[in-house]
């Protein structure tokens, strides 16, 4: 398990690699606010459609070739960025990077499963989506040191570091076992659909897939925008601040998974989306005061809210459905949570058009606040059905 582990923790970093350098692609190639959230949201236009193809068929095309393929297409991605020229490479980089992970996604979490005992499979679920959100800041913060206080190729120098990381998983990959059989067979019945249940359906919806789409939404528009944030509103250059920022928003936010406070995952779910809808007005607020301490306050409030949320909802993913169901409602619930990538990034970039940046947080802050009502009333219906369905096993 600890292998694999690795490997989620290397290829998430991978997929959050970019962010922390968006403001110097957007002087080199003159990219404005809109063009930079496309050159994010791309990434999730293609990870959703393979998250979902792939979350439906990998098992039959044999789990583990799957992840090694999707290494290999991140490994092509990174040889892109290292070697891009000019805006259509660039995008090219960031599809083939949403092809990897979304292919890697919903893969990566069966086949831990399948090499975890089924009486530690709740720990395999925590622990993985500790290290998916820890390696989500990582990566940021790594590229945002790297290109501050090296200063070398800022372009292309953080792609080798990513270069070397992608190459250890694969030979992390290679020392796993197989322990699986495909089944091809099966391979033209299967269908592509999401996977979810009829008899857990409504509650996927409400209280693991909305939280899931609400925190990525807002932790989507900090990994887009925060550096441009940085730059416009907080008057600061140092690329590093970002990257530390972001880290400090999923890695230190996961990190708070670990601690034993309030063990009930409905109450952890519960104060995770208060702490959510918070933190993106306190960040807000320093925009308007130019205060970067309420900066850090904002998203290490915000970090605790989405540690707290993600955990909860990824533990009632693994929970509700039967053993067999699982892998695919977890790739469901991926697929919820990466649609919160790509309509809020591009939304921001538009209304920059019209509005200023903290303006325009303000609308998509808003939205997120009506859907982390929902989920608070909605979980009062949920907590009887949770009760009765874990006391039955």
């Amino acid at each position: 398990m600890k292998k694999m582990l690795w490997i989620v923790l290397l290829m998430s970093c991978g997929a959050t690699f970019i962010s922390s350098l968006f403001p110097l692609y957007g002087k080199y190639y003159q990219l404005s606010s809109l063009e930079i959230s496309l050159l994010f949201a791309v990434y999730a236009i293609i990870l959703l459609p393979t998250l979902l193809i792939v979350g439906a068929k990998g098992s039959t095309w044999g789990l583990k070739r799957v992840i090694r393929i999707s290494i290999w297409i991140s490994i092509a991605s990174t040889l892109l960025f290292i070697f891009s020229q000019n805006i259509w490479m660039l995008y090219t980089a960031r599809l083939l990077e949403g092809l990897a992970y979304g292919a890697f996604t919903g893969t990566a979490s069966a086949f831990l499963l399948k090499q975890t005992s089924q009486d530690k499979v709740s720990n395999a679920l925590k622990f993985s989506g500790i290290i998916v959100n820890i390696g989500f800041g990582l990566g940021p913060a790594i590229s945002g040191l790297i290109v501050q206080y090296i200063q070398f190729h800022p372009l292309q120098l953080p792609f080798w570091g990513l270069l070397l990381m992608l190459f250890i998983s694969l030979i992390l990959l290679k020392l796993l076992p197989e322990n699986e059989h495909t089944q091809s067979q099966n391979t033209a019945s299967t269908k592509i659909s999401l996977g979810v249940p009829k008899n857990i359906r409504s509650h996927f919806f409400s209280i693991i897939g909305l939280p899931a789409f609400t925190f990525f939404m807002l932790g989507g528009i900090v990994l887009s925008l925060i550096p441009s944030f940085v730059k416009i509103v907080m008057h600061t250059d140092n690329l590093a601040i970002p990257g530390l920022l972001m880290f400090l928003l999923l890695g230190v936010g996961s990190l708070i998974q670990l601690f034993p406070w309030i063990q009930d995952p409905i109450k952890r779910m519960r104060i995770g989306v208060i702490l959510l809808a918070i933190g993106p007005w306190i960040i807000i607020s320093s925009g308007q005061s130019g205060n970067l301490l309420l900066l850090w306050f904002g998203m290490l409030v915000q970090g605790i809210g989405a540690g707290w949320s993600f955990q909860a909802a990824l533990r009632f993913a693994g929970q509700l459905p039967k053993p067999e169901e699982r892998p695919r409602v977890i790739s469901a619930f991926y697929l919820c949570a990466y649609s919160g990538f790509i309509i809020p990034p591009i939304g921001v970039g538009i209304l920059t058009k019209f509005f200023s940046l903290n303006f325009s947080l303000i609308i998509l802050n808003s939205i997120a606040a009506v859907l982390i009502i929902y989920v608070l009333i909605y979980s009062i219906k949920f907590k009887k059905y949770y009760e009765k369905v874990t006391t039955q096993q």
